[in-house]
Formats: structure tokens, sequence, C-alpha cells
């Protein structure tokens, strides 16, 4: 049982469905806990209502949409695609047209970070970039060279002045808002292989996530790859100090092959991490040790994942075209 008592992720339970037409890749809650976001291969965003079940759908994307952001008021929303778009919404109009529409990357977006002060917004890209874009206007602030290879994540720190990055190799750098270089703050092996049947990298933090002071950064992805086509391999979550770039731990889940797509730090003091492959997982991890101290068998392969503004529950993205909301309480 954790310090809130109406929390407990060992009883955790599928709460309610929502079915799509196709399979979702992504999802995200907006701050005021009105609606949840998902991205499918439809190549739109579908609004969701959890009181109504009422949907609606967002066109403006030519490619999957995997990476979402929020305005602090949850009035904007930010999506990017792998059509390197990144599109400005009104979250809660009743037909929402895009506000702002930027071609913002050559290639794929792979992630959105907003700043917890809500005045920028960083994407990166399989074009080694970071771009830094003002909230309202959506002028480019900035731009940042340093990865050698596809960014695959990005996350500001508690105060906003600074950005933590996570290329393909598992390579993490650490840019000061003010700097024109990075400091590189580890390398995280784990977190790439080579295959040499297939003469393929796979790696990178598929997902990422702060603890709320700061003091820990996680990173999830996939490890110990046997066949980086079909990306079988095992889950990891590598847990770093981000002042000194010590690889504090590296959580795991024995007998369990897939890649972790969604990470969150709870409020009450534990990760929680989701799984796509061997048919989708939801992990509780203390942090202190490597091994889970409950995980939960899912109905699909999980895509994507988001933890509720309350943190009472957990939106999933599934590949059987369903959202899926579980309960922690």
């Amino acid at each position: 049982m954790t310090e809130n008592a109406s929390v407990n992720p060992q009883q955790t339970k599928l709460l309610k469905e929502y079915q799509l037409d196709r399979p979702l890749t992504s999802c995200h809650w907006d701050p005021r806990s009105r609606f949840i976001f998902c991205g499918a291969e439809d190549f739109l965003v579908h609004r969701i209502d959890p009181a109504s079940g009422q949907r609606v759908s967002l066109a403006a994307h030519d490619s999957w949409v995997r990476a979402f952001g929020f305005s602090s008021d949850g009035e904007r929303l930010y999506s990017g695609g792998y059509d390197g778009r990144l599109i400005y919404w009104p979250a809660s109009a009743e037909k929402p047209e895009p506000l702002r529409m930027i071609e913002a990357h050559q290639g794929w977006i792979r992630a959105i970070a907003v700043s917890p002060d809500g005045s920028s917004i960083a994407t990166c890209g399989n074009d080694r970039l970071i771009k830094i874009w003002d909230a309202v206007s959506g002028a480019l602030v900035r731009e940042y060279r340093g990865h050698e290879s596809h960014i695959y994540n990005l996350i500001y720190s508690p105060d906003s002045r600074m950005l933590f990055s996570c290329d393909l190799k598992g390579v993490v750098n650490a840019w000061t808002l003010d700097s024109e270089q990075p400091r590189t703050l580890v390398t995280v092996k784990e977190l790439h292989g080579y295959d040499t049947t297939f003469r393929a990298d796979i790696g990178g933090a598929r997902s990422i996530a702060l603890r709320a002071d700061g003091g820990q950064l996680a990173l999830g992805g996939i490890t110990k790859v046997s066949n980086a086509f079909a990306g079988i391999g095992e889950v990891i979550v590598a847990l770093v100090n981000p002042a000194d770039g010590k690889l504090d731990l590296v959580l795991q889940s024995k007998g369990i092959t897939g890649t972790i797509w969604g990470l969150a730090w709870h409020p009450d003091g534990f990760w929680c991490g989701l799984s796509g492959g061997s048919g989708g997982w939801l992990f509780f991890w203390k942090g202190d040790v490597a091994d889970e101290f409950f995980r939960l068998p899912l109905k699909s392969e999980g895509r994507g994942m988001s933890l509720s503004p309350d943190g009472k529950q957990v939106a999933v993205a599934h590949a059987d075209k369903h959202l899926r909301t579980y309960s922690l309480a």
C-alpha cells in the first residue's frame, strides 16, 4: 500500500474500454482530466471524453502521431507526428481546427516536451535536432545540434532551465537553455544494441520521465536485442542521476520481452511503466530494487501510456484498436 490510502497498485484493474477504428499509437490525459487524446494508425488525433465516451477526431497530420503536450491550463494541445509536423490545437473546442501548423523537422518528430513554466515547447526527431518553440506564437526560439544519432526523447527539468535528451545509441545529453553545446551526461549502453544479422541499430529512450524532485531521470526502452527487425528483446528502465550522470539502477522484469513505451513517476513514490510485447504489461517499481513489486498483464500490446492528473488512473493506447483506462484505486 502507498502513502495515499486511495491508491494501491496491487489492486490495479481495468476500468473502461473505448474502441476505435485503427490500432492506437499514443495517448495523453489533458491537465484538467476532461479528455484523453490519442493517436492512431489512421493519422488522426482522437479526443475521448471519459465521462460520456464521446469521441471527436482532429485531422491535420499525414502520418502517425506519437507525441503530445499541453499548455498548463489544458486549453492548448500540441501534437507531433512522423510527418515532422508540430500542430497547435484548441483542446476543448467543439470541432477543433489547427491554430498553428509548423513543418518542424525533416523526418519524424519522436517527442514533445513542454516546459513546466509553460513558456516553451521542445521537439526532437530523426534529423538529430532539438528545436525550441514559443508555446503561444509558435516562433522558433532556438535550435540545438550535438547528437550524432536520431533523438528519441527529451524532457525539461522541473525548473525549466535544463533539457535532457536521449538518442538511438543511449547517449544522454544535458542542455542549459543559454548554451550552444550540450554536456554529455551519460551513455547508457544497455539502451542500445546492434543486430549483426540485420545489420541494424536498435535502442533509444522510447519513454522518459523525471522524479518529481528532479533527482532521478528514468529512461525506458529495450535491451539484449536478439532480433532488431522484429523488436525482440527485454524491457529495461535505466535510472540516472541528472546531477552527475551516475547510473543509479537498471530496472527489469524477469521473463518479459518487449519495449517500455511509457513511464511516469507517481506522487506516492513509485515508477509506473508500460511494455509492448509479451501481450502488454503495466509495471510498478519502487526504484530502490531492480525487480518490480507488481505487474499486471494487459489484453493487448501497449503502445502509449499516460497517468491521470490525480494519479488514480492510467490510460493505455493498445494495438488492438482500444484505449483502456485502469484504476489504481
